[in-house]
Formats: structure tokens, sequence, C-alpha cells
């Protein structure tokens, strides 16, 4: 039988995809006997470059929240016929807004009441911030105006970042940043969270890796938890549906 060239590109497609789908996910933590339960060193990268997006004020708020990213710049040759030489490509969006929900990968936001130059940080230490949601619906009964976050702020599988590939945890503040708490516990990795307004709580799930072989997986204990928003220091308490 004769190959051509349409056979052998099909067949390379295929075996690519094989391989990827043999290939094992990189686990979220690495344990090591030196470092076990620390964090390691983030290592700054000299490609990327700190860039703001254009302030957010969510509806009915005093307060702009200024979202902090970075962009790559990317080389490339230039396709025009007029120009072959170098080009750079870059990206000037560091987040997306749509819904009281602010998303995409961050190292910071940063917030400045409307009738105020003062523009204070969200985060004092390295973070990944994937989500910011706005509890609209909360502040619209209870006058309580609070953000949610989902984000990486330790590098659990030691490969000197922050990014979506360490565990993902939930954070919680009030509309102007300040009162920044951590809720879910250190290694637990957030599943999802929800808002009960009736009775004004913070509900949430988190995995745990207590096997530790690295692994979010059916052998792991998932832990349910809820925080009351109401109360002056958010303390999350634990609760068990399933027993």
């Amino acid at each position: 039988m004769k190959f051509t060239p349409r056979y052998i590109a099909l067949g390379l497609l295929f075996l690519a995809a094989a391989c990827k789908e043999n290939e094992p996910e990189k686990p979220k933590v690495t344990y090591t006997d030196n470092n076990k339960g620390k964090q390691a060193e983030v290592k700054s990268d000299s490609s990327q470059i700190k860039i703001a997006d254009l302030p957010i004020q969510m509806e009915g708020t005093k307060y702009l929240i200024h979202p902090i990213g970075d962009y790559r710049i990317y080389e490339g040759r230039s396709k025009t016929a007029a120009n072959s030489s170098a080009a750079e490509r870059v990206s000037f969006s560091v987040s997306n807004y749509n819904l009281f929900e602010i998303t995409g990968f961050l190292q910071n936001l940063k917030f400045q009441h409307i009738d105020s130059t003062t523009i204070r940080p969200l985060a004092t230490k390295p973070v990944c911030i994937q989500t910011a949601a706005y509890l609209n619906t909360v502040a619209a009964k209870s006058r309580l105006q609070l953000m949610v976050y989902s984000l990486s702020d330790m590098d659990t599988n030691k490969d000197g970042r922050l990014d979506a590939s360490d565990i993902k945890t939930l954070y919680i503040s009030d509309i102007s940043g300040t009162r920044f708490t951590k809720l879910s516990g250190d290694f637990q990795e957030l599943i999802d969270w929800n808002v009960v307004e009736s009775k004004n709580r913070l509900y949430f799930r988190t995995i745990e890796d207590t096997n530790k072989n690295g692994e979010f997986d059916k052998d792991d204990v998932v832990k349910y938890h809820f925080v009351d928003l109401m109360t002056k220091e958010w303390k999350p308490e634990n609760y068990d549906p399933v027993n």
C-alpha cells in the first residue's frame, strides 16, 4: 500500500493525539522531605511586563478596581512582503469583565475610592487571581458589599511560578479590598462555592490530598464549609451533609 503525504500527515496527527492522551497530567502538589507544607520560592520571569486594564466600577459601589497582570512579548517574522524583519506581538488586555465578575490570570487587583487618588493593592504577597466576583445580591439585600476570589497563593507543584496548575483557594474581602481573608485551608483545592442569601452564608467545598499522591481523586476527602457573611471576622465552619 502506497502512503500519500495526506495519509502520513493524518497518521502523525493521530499519533500526537494518542501521545497527548497517554501523557500523565502534572500533579498540583509536589511533596519533598525538605519543604513539605512550605511555600516554594516563586521565580521572577524577565519576559513578563506588568500592565493594568482600565478600571472597573461595580454597580452601586464607590470603588474603582484596577486589574493588574502581564503581557508577554512574542517575537516573530512579519508576514508582509515589504517587511520581512522580526516583529513583536503583544496583548494589552489582562482581564475580562462580565456580570459582576472579573476573570483572568491576574497578579493583583488594586482598589481606589472614587473621591481619592490613593490606589491600594488587594494582596501583599504573590498571587494568581483567576476570578473576582462581586456579591451584588447580598449587597441588594443587606447593603454588605463584598468580593469573593478564587486564586493560587502557593507554588504547590514547585515549578517556580504561580498559575492555574497550582492549588486554587478561596478568599473574601470588602469592596474596598480590605479585610482580605483566606477561607479555604492550605493544600485544599477549591471545588466550588455559592451564596445562600436567605441565611447570608457563603458555602464552599474543598478537597484535600489525604493520600499524598499529588492528585485530587476519589480516594481523597471532600470537605464542606460555610461562612456567616454578617460576622466581623469571617471564620469557616465545617458541616457534613453526607453522614
